[in-house]
Parts: structure tokens; C-alpha cells; sequence
């Protein structure tokens, strides 16, 4: 048996044509996996954002409720780790550059061998000591070392996330006489900054004539609805970019006849906002559908059936993809994992939960039912108390918590034996969201837009009691219950 897993980041649901017949993004390659795979209409984020997701995937449990963004830890489990020493060739292909800095330096070094492609969101992977020539643009989140790394991808060919699939396919084309291997091909688009060509661009005509606008500010809308149109425009083309090396994938999957023998997943860390709820990109602002409610497809050759079908069992791909490539490969999930194999929702949609938790480390705590979603908020006064869990404090850049008063927590379970240091949180984590609305709950099958927040205690109550009884099962410490007002 192998495996490919396709991997995209912040690529929303809400405008593939699997999932919006009517959508305006042209992606036939996105049609085409759904014609062959199970499409899964409930999937929903866990850990949140890049590296948390990529945690969740390794480990099989979210990691959000004992830290926020960092490395493996010591104490964890990583399914391409275990696949490898059970036999399977793992590799992983990728432009995803925070891998390679302080908080995501010990997840690459799980595969049997690994390839980067640098230059993505201002990767300082350039040297240049000269100013960059800038144009005018209206990008709030824009790096000068994203200016000097533009004019070196003008052509397709140099854009990351081609070199990313090229190696890839590179993979495919060697190994496809070879049995027992995972391939990992993981792209940082459609994460902005939303950089593509004109191949795809002319694929969304427009009269906009004004400042390039690629990188939207990750807070409230402030720019004219044409500005807008813009950015989504560029979004777009760039999920189009994202389409035509799917169908490189799909192609040699038809040309090996792989389809037979070979798993094959896609998924994504999240969704992303654009203009949405008044707002752009995550972090900020509540969970809403756009970002927590994800694309994901799956062909499993042990099930035919499956291919072209619908499957509508609520989902978890950051927690369940573990589980479900350690069974694909003849493996047991660990004591400590918390996901499910997905082995039985692609043959007949049986169902694996009947409630999921998502969130941030020390933002809300969320939860849905597949049919309602509740967003929770903070019940103590400056967020407070708060600790990171952690054996290794990295952050993205540098370190995390307030480190000198930093002290040593007992074990977790899930740390076998391992003592943890506890951090006290401090920085963005600990702080009141911009735009804070309290708690929210939405019936998502009358309001799937969420334009209408919903009151009914009942269902509060009952979605508060999964939640606390989900966050138990996590290990969750107890000032996150203190903090939410939940008991345990």
C-alpha cells in the first residue's frame, strides 16, 4: 500500500466547486478528485493555526488546550516516525518555510528524508543589503524580505509551490513500482500573500486599476468594496495555481494506475477570511465557518464505493489522518492519540464522534455538533490564568511565556513520565480579541452564514457539557476549565 497526502494551507471550502457548484473559482481539478474520492461535508479544524495543525497531524490530539504554536516535543508521538520504523519510506516535500524556523524545527527530521522550497511569505532566504524596489500596494502584512524575494519568481517555474510539486511528482515518478511509502506534498498557498502568474490571473478579468493589493491585514475590512474584489481576485487565481498541480498529482495517478494500491488525501490547516463577517485572514476574530469548516477528500482503494460519494460524519483530518494512515500501513494508534481512523466513514460514513473542540491556545474554546457551533469565551478577568506546557519554549520566532518565571509542571499522561516546564502566558495569546462578541452560537443548517447568532439555553448547555467533557478526555489543565467556567 502507499499514500500521497496533498497538504494546501488556508485554503477555504466555501469556493471549490465540490462544494459550491455555482462558485466562481475555476478548479476542475478540485471537481475531478471529487469525482474519484469521498468528499467529507463535516470536517472541521482542531489546533489552530499553521504549526498546531501540524502537531494535531503528528500526534493524533490537540495540542491546543496545553500550548500554542511550537515544535514536537519529546514526549510526542509522530505518525511518519512510527510509520517509517514499522517499515514505511516517509517523505515529505515542501515550501511550508516554518518548518524551518524556531517553532516547527523538529517535525521534518520524522521522515525518512525531506525537501524544501524556500521564498514563500517573505522567507529571508535572499541576501540583500540594498533597499527592494516596492510598488504601491495597499499590503498591510507585506515584509521587505517578501520585495526581495518577488523578482526571483516571475516565472512559474521558480514559484515555490511549483518546485514543491515538482518534486513531488519527482517522488511519484520514481517510486511508483515501490510498495510501503507515504508522500507528504505540502504547499503554503493559498496563504497570502496570494503571488501567482498571469496564466491565472487572466483567468478572473477586471478593471481594477488600482494599487496592487495581495496581502490583506489580518483585522477588520477597512479598504472600498472594488479594493475587496481585488484581493479575492488574487486569492482566486491563486487557488486556480493550486488546481493545476493537483491535476499534476491526478495525472500520474492515472498514468501509474496507481489507483488501485495507493491512498490518496487532501486536506488543509484551515480556511481563511476574505471580507467575510467584515474581516480578513484568522487569529482575530471567532472561528467562523470560513476558517474551522474545511475541504477534505479521501480515495481509499479498499473502498471503490466510495468514489464520487458525499460522507457526512463530523470529522477532525488534523487528529484523524494519524489514525488513519497508521491503519492504512497495518499500524495501531497509541494510547495517547485521541483521533480515529477514518477507515469506516470512507467505506459507509459510520460516524466517529458526535462533537468536536477547536480553538486557540488562550482564545476561545469551541464546539460543534455538526449541526450547531458554539464559541465560548474567556470568564476570567484578563484571561487569566493561563500557562503554555512545554519541554521546548520555542515560538515561531524565538521563545514563548514569560521564561524566568517559568516553573516545573507534574506529568501528563499523554508526556509519558515527562515532567513539563509550565510558562505563564503572556504576549497576544493572553490578550482580549479585537472585537470581542462574547459568546456565539449558530444553528448551522437555518443559518449557514452565520448572519444570525442564535439563543437557546438548552443547546448551550448541552454543547458546553461536551465541550468540558472533550477537554477531560484532552487532559486539559484545569485553569482552562477556571478560565472558561466550565467544570470538570
Amino acid at each position: 500500500m502507499r499514500c500521497i497526502m496533498v497538504m494546501f494551507d488556508s485554503l477555504n471550502r466555501h469556493m471549490l466547486p465540490p462544494y459550491a457548484p455555482d462558485t466562481w473559482v475555476h478548479a476542475p481539478n478540485f471537481r475531478r478528485l471529487a469525482e474519484r474520492a469521498a468528499t467529507f461535508s463535516t470536517s472541521y479544524v482542531c489546533s489552530m493555526p499553521c504549526m498546531p495543525a501540524r502537531r494535531d497531524l503528528h500526534t493524533g490530539r490537540p495540542n491546543f488546550l496545553h500550548c500554542p504554536w511550537g515544535p514536537l516535543e519529546p514526549f510526542d508521538d509522530s505518525v511518519p516516525q512510527m510509520l517509517q520504523e514499522a517499515g514505511v519510506y516517509t517523505h515529505l516535500c515542501s515550501d511550508h518555510y516554518h518548518y524551518w524556523e524556531d517553532g516547527g524545527a523538529t517535525y521534518h527530521g520524522r521522515y525518512s528524508s525531506w525537501e524544501f522550497y524556500r521564498g514563500q511569505e517573505g522567507d529571508p532566504h535572499i541576501g540583500q543589503v540594498a533597499d527592494p524596489d516596492v510598488p504601491e500596494n495597499l499590503n498591510q502584512k507585506g515584509r521587505r524580505s517578501d520585495w526581495v524575494n518577488r523578482p526571483f519568481q516571475r516565472r512559474e517555474a521558480d514559484l515555490p509551490q511549483s518546485r514543491t510539486f515538482e518534486a513531488g511528482c519527482r517522488f511519484i515518478e520514481a517510486n511508483a513500482g515501490q510498495d510501503d511509502w507515504f508522500l507528504q506534498i505540502e504547499c503554503f498557498d493559498p496563504h497570502e500573500p496570494f503571488v501567482s502568474n498571469r496564466r491565472y490571473q487572466d483567468l478572473y478579468p477586471s478593471d481594477y486599476d488600482g494599487p496592487l493589493f495581495d496581502w490583506p491585514s489580518y483585522g477588520p475590512v477597512r479598504e472600498t468594496p472594488e479594493q475587496v474584489a481585488e484581493v479575492r481576485r488574487n486569492y482566486a487565481a491563486l487557488v486556480s495555481k493550486c488546481d493545476a498541480s493537483l491535476g499534476d498529482v491526478l495525472d500520474l495517478m492515472d498514468r501509474h494506475r496507481m489507483w488501485d494500491d495507493t491512498m490518496l488525501v487532501l486536506w488543509t490547516d484551515h480556511g481563511f477570511l476574505l471580507g467575510e463577517h467584515g474581516g480578513y485572514a484568522k487569529n482575530w476574530p471567532p472561528l467562523y465557518e470560513e476558517l474551522s469548516h474545511t475541504p477534505f477528500f479521501v480515495w481509499d482503494p479498499r473502498s471503490p464505493g466510495a468514489a464520487g460519494q458525499t460522507r457526512s460524519a463530523l470529522v477532525q483530518p488534523a487528529i484523524d489522518l494519524g489514525p488513519t494512515l497508521l491503519g492504512l500501513f497495518g499500524q495501531e494508534p497509541t494510547e495517547r492519540m485521541r483521533g480515529h481512523d477514518l477507515a469506516g466513514v470512507v467505506a459507509g460514513d459510520r460516524p466517529v464522534r458526535d462533537a468536536a473542540i477547536f480553538g486557540y491556545h488562550g482564545n476561545r474554546v469551541n464546539v460543534t455538533d455538526g449541526r450547531h457551533v458554539y464559541y465560548r469565551t474567556c470568564r476570567t478577568p484578563d484571561n487569566q490564568p493561563l500557562n503554555a506546557y512545554t519541554l521546548l519554549p520555542t515560538a515561531m520566532r524565538g521563545y514563548k511565556g514569560r521564561l524566568p518565571e517559568a516553573g516545573l509542571a507534574d506529568a501528563f499522561s499523554f508526556t509519558r513520565g515527562m515532567p513539563t516546564l509550565r510558562l505563564p502566558a503572556g504576549g497576544n495569546i493572553s490578550q482580549p480579541v479585537e472585537g470581542d462578541v462574547g459568546d456565539l452560537l449558530y444553528d448551522l443548517l437555518a443559518d449557514p452564514k452565520q448572519e444570525n447568532p442564535l439563543e437557546d439555553a438548552e443547546v448551550v448547555e448541552r454543547l458546553s457539557g461536551r465541550m468540558a467533557a472533550l477537554m477531560a478526555e484532552c487532559e486539559a489543565p484545569p485553569e482552562q476549565f477556571e478560565r472558561m467556567g466550565l467544570s470538570r
